[in-house]
């Protein structure tokens, strides 16, 4: 285990791993792990920061460290929720079949991992790392917002990856997926209000430290 993690999931048979890159962490989020929480019966939630993500090659994204305590401001209220500073510490680029295998290594040996996510990113799964193995480790929770359509992502998945694992990935609706990360950014970058669009202890966090100004 990482020697700077003090995660609880060493008898948790249960538990959730939220991914992101959290650039800045919203209720959408937090909505979404709850829901997936309470829908899956997870015992815990561990919220990933992502460290360098391959899909976001290129672009400009906050420092780590910043997107890393946004996170464990957003999530300090809920006891079933925990941040994990696993992506932000591994050196290269983050890989969720690297995270995944950290957190099997963890938990009882028996336990079982889910992998929360947008379907947006659900959709890109074949073109992500060592695939197979991570859909044998992990089962996938697609959150969805209204008006998703779920036999169309059904469909393009089975196309897409082997019947073997269909059974492995799992649409669940969450209306608090219609707030996004970059309509944040760009919120605050045009000094339009984001209260209520994440918690209040990320909104002053942004404003402290002039995230998304320029």
């Amino acid at each position: 285990m990482n020697q700077h993690e003090m995660l609880h999931l060493q008898n948790v048979n249960r538990a959730g791993i939220m991914g992101g890159t959290f650039d800045p962490i919203h209720q959408g989020h937090l909505v979404t792990a709850e829901a997936a929480r309470s829908e899956f019966k997870l015992e815990k939630v561990v919220f990933v920061p992502s460290g360098q993500p391959p899909h976001k090659r290129g672009l400009q994204i906050s420092p780590k460290e910043d997107r890393y305590l946004m996170s464990v401001l957003a999530t300090a209220a809920n006891p079933y929720f925990e941040v994990s500073r696993t992506e932000i510490d591994r050196p290269g680029e983050s890989y969720a079949y690297e995270t995944v295998r950290y957190f099997k290594e963890i938990m009882p040996e028996r336990s079982e991992l889910f992998f929360i996510t947008g379907a947006d990113a659900i959709m890109e799964i074949v073109t992500w790392k060592n695939v197979g193995l991570l859909l044998e480790m992990c089962t996938f929770i697609a959150a969805t917002r209204p008006g998703y359509s779920l036999h169309e992502l059904k469909e393009k998945l089975i196309s897409n990856i082997s019947t073997v694992y269909a059974h492995k990935i799992i649409p669940l609706e969450v209306p608090a997926m219609a707030i996004s990360s970059t309509d944040i950014r760009q919120r605050v970058k045009s000094k339009c209000t984001i209260k209520y669009l994440l918690p209040e202890a990320v909104e002053n966090f942004i404003q402290k430290n002039d995230l998304y100004q320029k």
